[in-house]
Order: C-alpha cells, then sequence, then structure tokens
C-alpha cells in the first residue's frame, strides 16, 4: 500500500479536477469533490499497474504539500 497526494482544484466550469504531482499527467475530474477524488484515485491505479505491467519505474517519493500566509 502506498499512499499520493491529490491536488484538487475547482473547476471553471463547475465540479472539481484533480491531480497526482508524483505521476505528472496523471488526474481525472469530477461534479463533486468526493466523485474527483474517487475518479482519480482510479486512474492512479491504472498508470501504476500499466507502469507495472510495462517493467518501468513507480515512482516512490511524492510531492510535500505546504500551506503558507502571506499578506494580499
Amino acid at each position: 500500500m502506498k499512499e499520493y497526494t491529490i491536488i484538487i482544484h475547482p473547476a471553471e466550469e463547475g465540479g472539481y479536477w484533480a491531480e497526482v504531482p508524483a505521476l505528472r499527467g496523471t488526474g481525472s475530474q469530477g461534479e463533486t469533490l468526493e466523485e474527483a477524488i474517487a475518479m482519480t484515485k482510479d486512474a492512479l491505479e491504472g498508470v501504476l499497474e500499466s507502469l507495472r505491467a510495462h517493467g518501468e519505474r513507480v515512482p516512490d517519493k511524492d510531492s510535500i504539500i505546504v500551506r503558507v500566509e502571506v499578506a494580499a
């Protein structure tokens, strides 16, 4: 079992889109936050399965997400 960071963004047209920084190009979208998370998890599992099937390296390092406050 491995954990990956998913970053979720509100979509301009409504709903959400998500990305997986450790696997550039991997992500998905959904009408709700829960759907975006579930769809991205499915996409992530598919990418990892494909990498393993083709003998490619599965990234073992994830992103570090830090929130900072700045004066606006």
